[in-house]
């Protein structure tokens, strides 16, 4: 009974995340992120009984039909959410909490050969936009917020929202914010402005000094 209760609330979640989705049906047949979702069940339920060649194999039926590879080792949490999803990546060690939403492309990866705990872990309602990469063996605090494209290398505070190559917290908040792609602070973009704004100040700065050196060849 504990799995049909997982599995109405994976579709309740889908209904409250993307307001695309306009009825049940369509949500089980045509959300390859649900699917993926279904599949990562059965793989790591055959992963945890140590038949490593059938999660495996599941896993891989799993990236045929979904374009989502979620290897069968890795541990997700309730009401999990893959919107879109083509091109997202879950290693092994990874550890996805309860309310968490990913976009397509995003890869949870590892930066390290070792056996061990090499991906991240993602805390409770953290969302990941599309094509970020979280890279490492980190935690991502509760209720953090990571912007489209951005590269992870290392842990990220609760509620912080975290922009650009390399991943930069822009914002942090003792509770959770809303995830306004359009919105997100641009760390690169502010860094030109300032240099723009450095550079005329000092054009000024040399202009008037001209006009000083002119008035006193005149004089």
């Amino acid at each position: 009974m504990g799995l049909f209760r997982e599995i109405k609330e994976d579709i309740q979640a889908i209904f409250e995340r993307d307001p695309a989705a306009r009825s049940t049906l369509e949500v089980i047949f045509c959300y390859p992120g649900f699917h993926a979702r279904l599949f990562h069940r059965l793989a790591h339920r055959l992963w945890n009984m140590k038949l490593y060649f059938l999660a495996r194999f599941v896993s891989h039926i799993s990236r045929f039909l979904t374009g989502i590879e979620i290897h069968p080792g890795a541990k997700i949490g309730k009401r999990f959410f893959i919107d879109h999803g083509m091109g997202v990546v879950i290693g092994e060690t990874a550890e996805i909490g309860d309310d968490v939403t990913i976009y397509h492309g995003v890869t949870l990866g590892g930066v390290s050969l070792n056996k061990g705990k090499r991906h991240p872990t993602i805390g409770n309602g953290v969302v990941i936009g599309s094509g970020a990469k979280v890279l490492g063996p980190f935690k991502v605090g509760d209720g953090a917020k990571i912007g489209s494209n951005s590269v992870v290398i290392k842990e990220v505070p609760e509620n912080a929202t975290v922009v650009g190559i390399p991943g930069r917290v822009v914002t942090e908040s003792s509770r959770p914010q809303d995830f306004e792609h359009d919105k997100l602070p641009d760390p690169v973009a502010k860094a030109i402005t300032c240099i723009v704004d450095r550079v005329v100040m000092l054009e000024k700065e040399i202009e008037e000094l001209r006009k000083g050196g002119k008035h006193e060849d005149n004089n």
